[in-house]
């Protein structure tokens, strides 16, 4: 078989359903004989691709697949091919791509970036300087980028490459991830299968922290930016890349300088989207569902302390503050918040898209989303949060405020009485919630604590602690809920983008949906840029165990399959930004 009929024989030239026939008799005329003319002169071969025929355009692309809640885009792939790009799309499907990945994501496993949460002023606390060796590992490691991109250093550690395009006009894509992670509790090192920092490759999984959480995502951006300009491919529209350092303790230092000096350099509103680390892919009611995080819970850390007179413990009054403490914290344990489906709550989308695409949706949730009507504010949009919430509480806090009482620190010798104690309440706040209405719960429970051991409360008024009272505070940790992400579809937006480019690697079996964290991420700081922020972990390998595996615990691991396959989500997802002509 000579090259042209074996590049021929390599394109998936198959339909699918009607809906990806009628699309292609759609596109026939304006696309075919251009596709036919690259095929012909050895410009395209899409082997990492099993599924689309011929693509629509990114100039007027549309969703073939009809459902009131849910449709679906059709998968994009760039239109620009050359040589070097063919021959880069080819690699990233070899085994040697994948064991020079294994090698890049490994070792940067072995770089330790933990960060603390008592952590002290940069330049003050050594444990910053973590920070120095693994900014030269990637200096050493993707040359390319480092020649090619200019980087500035934003507050000792920040890291942001700008990969300037032709076309200063067009708002530029920007691709974040974090360099931190969390630490690894000595006392736990022993109750990993691999140790934590070792990187190691079992032969289907890269274990260690960090590895899934998430300097994958780091490096995955890196390789096909490395890969990409090694096929002296030229942007038109402007690549970023923007690294904080401390999201595992909210960023402040990082991404916290880091959106302001993109703001400063590009104006508000400046960007065309940002994809950060994320949700990710998995079955869903039996099917496969990527849900990229359109949302993000809002967040309050409230402190609260309680002052009492001291004194020997053979004469102790009925409560210690410990006590006192105790009870109130009782309080707020035994008093939940409700759950609750706001009509602006992603998830909303994610169970229409179950119902309309998931073969083994519930029927009771079927029938209670069809009486719904979409207006989740109502008691019957309770009563369906309530039966979805039934699958366990990885479900029930996306659409719950939560509660968790994460640290108390007070006395000092076992004969005193402790005279100061203090704990840490979290809360993630569901949609249609604010961390106000957290503020004026936990006051009114105070209030009646305070009233009943005679102390006095000081809640949320900046006064200092005062002796025998109760203080409440939310210092620095009061983030409100996160704007939603526009998720339309009609015409080329950049949620169909990121949509098209999913479908396009993983197959039109592949459904797209919205999602919402209930973690917090780094595009907090980035809400003054851009509408379109979506929290998508890209990568994924049918069969293997990913997503959340280990992330903040033993065993933190991810499989190279995975880690691949976000890297040629990466590259398609930079081309086809480049192309797209956004509305």
């Amino acid at each position: 078989m000579d090259e042209k009929h074996e590049l021929l024989a390599e394109l998936p030239l198959h339909s699918h359903d009607a809906g990806v026939t009628k699309n292609r008799s759609r596109c026939k005329s304006r696309l075919g004989r251009g596709l036919l003319a690259a095929v012909v002169g050895g410009l395209a071969v899409w082997s990492l691709v099993s599924t689309p025929s011929l693509k629509p355009s990114l100039h007027n692309h549309n969703s073939h697949e009809t459902s009131q809640y849910c449709g679906q885009v059709d998968p994009i792939l760039p239109e620009h091919q050359t040589p070097k790009l063919v021959d880069m799309d080819r690699g990233l499907e070899s085994e040697s791509f994948e064991k020079v990945s294994i090698e890049r994501l490994s070792k940067a496993v072995q770089v330790k970036t933990q960060s603390f949460d008592d952590m002290g002023l940069i330049g003050e606390d050594k444990r910053w300087d973590v920070f120095y060796p693994f900014a030269e590992y990637l200096k050493k490691t993707f040359p390319l980028v480092h020649d090619k991109l200019q980087l500035d250093v934003v507050n000792t550690h920040g890291l942001v490459y700008t990969w300037k395009g032709s076309d200063a006009s067009l708002k530029p894509t920007l691709l974040m991830a974090h360099q931190d992670t969390v630490p690894v509790p000595d006392a736990t090192v022993d109750a990993w299968t691999h140790p934590p920092f070792d990187g190691f490759f079992d032969g289907e999984y890269i274990w260690g922290r960090g590895s899934s959480d998430c300097k994958n995502q780091l490096i995955a951006i890196l390789e096909a930016v490395e890969e990409l300009v090694g096929a002296e491919f030229e942007p038109t529209r402007t690549v970023i890349l923007s690294f904080g350092f401390d999201e595992e303790i909210s960023g402040r230092e990082g991404a916290g300088h880091l959106a302001p000096f993109l703001k400063e350099k590009y104006g508000s509103d400046s960007l065309a989207v940002i994809v950060d680390e994320g949700a990710g892919i998995a079955d869903a009611w039996g099917a496969v569902m990527a849900t990229p995080g359109v949302a993000e819970k809002g967040y309050t850390d409230v402190v609260i302390t309680v002052r009492m007179p001291g004194g020997h413990s053979s004469i102790p009054p009925d409560h210690t503050s410990i006590g006192v403490v105790s009870e109130l914290i009782q309080l707020i344990e035994a008093d939940p918040y409700p759950t609750h489906l706001d009509s602006q709550n992603p998830y909303l989308g994610k169970l229409q898209c179950g119902a309309a695409h998931g073969p083994s949706f519930p029927k009771k949730l079927r029938h209670l989303l069809e009486a719904d009507k979409r207006q989740c504010s109502s008691k019957k949009g309770d009563i369906l949060a309530i039966e979805a919430a039934k699958e366990g509480p990885a479900i029930q806090y996306l659409m719950q405020t939560s509660i968790a009482v994460d640290t108390i620190i007070g006395g000092v010798k076992v004969n005193a009485l402790p005279e100061r104690v203090s704990v840490d309440v979290n809360h993630r706040v569901n949609i249609g919630e604010k961390p106000e209405d957290v503020h004026a719960k936990i006051t009114k429970l105070a209030k009646g604590v305070a009233k009943k051991y005679g102390l006095g409360l000081n809640a949320f008024n900046g006064v200092e602690e005062a002796p025998s009272s109760i203080s409440l505070s939310a210092v620095n940790t009061t983030l409100q809920v996160a704007p939603v992400t526009p998720t339309e579809i009609d015409g080329v937006t950049p949620y169909s983008v990121l949509s098209g480019t999913t479908r396009a690697l993983y197959g039109e079996k592949l459904i797209m949906a919205p999602g919402i964290m209930t973690g917090n991420t780094d595009t907090r700081y980035y809400w003054d840029l851009t509408k379109h922020i979506f929290r998508y972990g890209p990568g994924w390998a049918e069969g293997q165990s990913d997503g959340l595996t280990g992330v903040h615990t033993v065993d933190e691991k991810i499989s190279i399959k995975s880690h691949v396959a976000a890297v040629k989500w990466f590259s398609l997802f930079i081309r086809n930004m480049d192309e797209a002509d956004l509305e």
